[in-house]
């Protein structure tokens, strides 16, 4: 029984790039809140929310079927860390302009975590993991800043910058991976998913080719 994809996110972005690498899914966005936890470090916050929101649509999934469903729920949340301040979403416009004066001629870390969950039975595996890059940003004037700002972009972005959109002109350089700027690191999805694949695939039936792709 070829387990399904179940991709936790609305994130369009995290869409395309799953799509882009050849993987076959749903979407069914997570209801859990995106709020960090007093003294939560980055790495906590993103594999923390990113596990809480792939078991809670594994769960509802599993409610809703009324049975065991053989599915794998993938789901992500990515943060922004400048001077030991952990950027989300931006709650308003000045929240946006604030972040980017502050990443202005600056370096700072992308972090993303990764959470895969899996299982026909309860309760459920659970791989999580984290992927970092660091970026470099030239310096913004403001009135560049309140430009970008009133664009729309930032709104729904963590640090309130797309690198793949108009922000990207303002990037010299990065370490790392690039998809995990944008969203999701392809390369440690592909190895958590083919992990649990071959997992279920011992657990169900050692035969069976389980390929998602």
């Amino acid at each position: 029984m070829t387990p399904k994809l179940i991709l936790a996110s609305a994130s369009p972005r995290r869409r395309e790039l799953l799509a882009q690498a050849g993987y076959r899914f749903e979407v069914q966005a997570s209801c859990v809140p995106e709020s960090r936890q007093p003294g939560e470090d980055a790495i906590r916050f993103a594999t923390r929310l990113a596990r809480q929101k792939a078991e809670e649509v594994f769960a509802r999934r599993q409610a809703a079927a009324g049975r065991a469903e053989t599915a794998m729920v993938l789901g992500a949340d990515t943060v922004v860390v400048c001077d030991g301040e952990v950027l989300g979403k931006p709650s308003d416009a000045a929240d946006a302009e604030r972040m980017l004066l502050l990443l202005s001629g600056r370096t700072h870390h992308v972090v993303t975590g990764v959470a895969v969950v899996w299982g026909s039975s309860a309760p459920p595996a659970v791989e999580i993991a984290a992927e970092l890059t660091q970026v470099t940003v030239q310096t913004l004037s403001p009135e560049e800043v309140s430009r970008y700002v009133a664009s729309g972009e930032p709104m729904d972005k963590a640090g309130a910058y797309a690198i793949q959109g108009y922000a990207g002109r303002w990037i010299p350089r990065i370490s790392g991976c690039y998809f995990n700027v944008v969203g999701l690191p392809l390369a440690l999805v592909a190895s958590l998913l083919e992990g649990a694949e071959l997992r279920m695939a011992s657990q169900l039936s050692p035969a069976k080719d389980l390929s998602l792709r």
